[in-house]
C-alpha cells in the first residue's frame, strides 16, 4: 500500500495495477448487491443477447476504482469524494484488466487530486474511463 502524502505528489503522477476477474468476484459481488440479472448470472442468457458469456457487472469493475485510490493513487491517506464513471465495453469473466490512473490536477485549497482513470483488458481495450476527486488527508 502507497503512503503518497499530497505534496509528494506531482500532476502527471501514475499508478497502475492488473486485475484478472474470476467467477468467485461475481458471485460475492451478486451475494453482496443481490443483482441477480441473468446478464450477469446465466451465460446462455448472455449469449443470446449476443455476449461471449456471462458479463461482469459494471460496478464491478468500478469498484477498482477504490482499489487505484485506497491503495495505489494516493494510498493510506485517500478519501474519494466523487467518481465519474464510463463504461465503454463489456467484460468478462477471465478478463485480466489493467487499471490505471494519472494525477491530472491539484486543489491545494483543499488537498484535493483530480485523477484520470482509464481500465483496459487483456487486449488493450478500454473498458472503463473515469474521473476522480480524491481528497489526501495528513
Amino acid at each position: 500500500m502507497n503512503e503518497y502524502t499530497y505534496e509528494e505528489i506531482e500532476t502527471g503522477h501514475k499508478e497502475s495495477f492488473t486485475v484478472t476477474v474470476t467467477e468467485e468476484m461475481m458471485e460475492k459481488f451478486r451475494d453482496i448487491t443481490g443483482d441477480i440479472n441473468p446478464l450477469h448470472n446465466d451465460g446462455e442468457y448472455a449469449r443470446s443477447l449476443g455476449h461471449r458469456g456471462r458479463v461482469a457487472y459494471g460496478m464491478l469493475t468500478a469498484s477498482l476504482l477504490s482499489t487505484l485510490a485506497g491503495v495505489y493513487l494516493p494510498g493510506r491517506r485517500s478519501l474519494i469524494h466523487e467518481v465519474d464513471v464510463k463504461f465503454a465495453k463489456p467484460v468478462y469473466i477471465g478478463d485480466t484488466l489493467t487499471v490505471e490512473g494519472a494525477v491530472d490536477d491539484k486543489n491545494d485549497t483543499y488537498s484535493l487530486l483530480i485523477v484520470k482513470a482509464v481500465i483496459c483488458n487483456q487486449d488493450g481495450e478500454k473498458v472503463c474511463r473515469a474521473k476522480m476527486q480524491i481528497g489526501v488527508s495528513g
